[in-house]
């Protein structure tokens, strides 16, 4: 149970009485009948294999008040988008699976690349915006959530409290982020989030002084959390990165295009495990490495459009600033864990911390050598002022898509 502090400049939604999810439920369909309610499931092909998605399909072919579910899958051939076809066809709700790999689409992509609108790198951010797409061409929703198809502790509140402030017609609410605990096998997870965001976002306001969007960023509760819901007319003018600087990037672009009293963070579980990236000490290319390194040039990038200027001598600084600041959250983790019955391993948090601290001069050089990098997608909006009939392509794409192959 969450206490009711309420953290920095963004509303924090608790989850205060346990409320039951039978009562939430109630709330969203009486909700859904005047604002149609909707989500979005990036899934790599793989996934469908896996342990977590069949359980949380399971779990939304109970949901009642979803009017369309809008699934981005990757990395799949035809028999095998044929083969997700029929996985998700058990869903009651109406469904479209977007193939991204499949003919019609890539060809709409390449149409794209050559007017400079197609994203540039593939992975969960591309997907996002193809689904984003989707939910704007085909206008069944008004409110959308997404959340990840790795989660093995997926419970139907999860989803419920994740939709809930943008669906409730009493609320102002563009956008909300979930946030939760990161327990599993008795041990904290989370370590990008609690040893290099966090005390990032700390050094930072030492090194830059007082800033808004930092003081902004340091409101959220577990800004990597993949888990967010919104407005549909937010997607219009969302620019997300195409790299690991998607969730940061996200926030970003609310703190640019709204006001914090439009916006939002909602406990949505307990607790919460997908699966886990490794650290790659050893590779800057892979697993959390290049993770930290997109997350920390994501807000030197932001910082900059602020007005602020860097330079190797100020990353060094920042640096070390980062270093010791990050030192003492692992022992304040380590604390924390201990009084809760959990355990972390301070020398792996600690090397973790030499890693991160190591990255944000690596990212800090890469933004020095590339100050033109544009991982951002472009808008919606954009894309529209530049082929006309986008929107309508993509809708119609997925539906021969689906016509032809289920």
């Amino acid at each position: 149970m969450a206490d009711f502090y309420q953290n920095g400049i963004v509303t924090t939604l608790h989850n205060l009485t346990q409320r039951t999810h039978d009562e939430m439920e109630k709330d969203l369909i009486k909700f859904s009948q005047t604002r149609p309610l909707g989500l979005i499931l990036p899934s790599l092909y793989s996934e469908l294999e896996g342990e977590a998605l069949p359980q949380i399909i399971n779990k939304l072919k109970e949901v009642p008040y979803l009017s369309e579910i809008v699934i981005g899958l990757d990395r799949a051939d035809k028999d095998q988008y044929q083969q997700a076809l029929g996985f998700f066809n058990q869903l009651p709700q109406h469904h479209r699976v977007l193939w991204n790999d499949g003919p019609r689409l890539k060809a709409l992509d390449a149409e794209l690349s050559e007017l400079g609108l197609a994203p540039q790198e593939m992975g969960k951010g591309r997907n996002v915006w193809y689904c984003m797409g989707y939910i704007l061409a085909s206008g069944k929703t008004e409110s959308v959530a997404l959340h990840d198809c790795d989660i093995v502790t997926y419970e139907k509140s999860l989803l419920a409290r994740l939709i809930y402030p943008v669906a409730n017609p009493q609320f102002n609410y563009e956008f909300s982020k979930g946030f939760y605990a990161r327990i599993s096998e008795g041990k904290i997870n989370g370590r990008v989030s609690r040893l290099l965001v966090t005390p990032l976002i700390k050094a930072l306001q030492r090194v830059v002084g007082h800033n808004e969007y930092l003081e902004y960023m340091d409101s959220f509760r577990y800004p990597l959390a993949g888990e967010f819901s919104f407005r549909r007319d937010v997607l219009n003018d969302l620019r997300i990165p195409s790299d690991w600087g998607l969730e940061i990037g996200v926030l970003s672009e609310m703190h640019r295009n709204y006001a914090h009293n439009r916006i939002c963070q909602v406990d949505i579980a307990d607790n919460y495990d997908h699966k886990h990236q490794d650290l790659s000490l050893d590779n800057a290319e892979a697993g959390l490495s290049k993770m930290s390194i997109d997350i920390t040039k994501a807000f030197y990038r932001k910082l900059a459009t602020q007005g602020e200027t860097f330079s190797t001598e100020a990353f060094r600084t920042l640096k070390a600033t980062y270093y010791r600041i990050a030192l003492d959250y692992v022992e304040t983790y380590h604390n924390d864990a201990l009084m809760n019955g959990l355990t972390t391993d301070i020398h792996l948090e600690e090397k973790a911390v030499e890693m991160f601290a190591q990255n944000i001069v690596t990212a800090g050089q890469r933004f020095l050598d590339n100050p033109m990098e544009t991982p951002f997608m472009p808008t919606w909006s954009r894309v529209v002022s530049a082929m006309p009939d986008v929107l309508e392509r993509l809708k119609a794409a997925v539906e021969a898509d689906n016509a032809e192959f289920n």
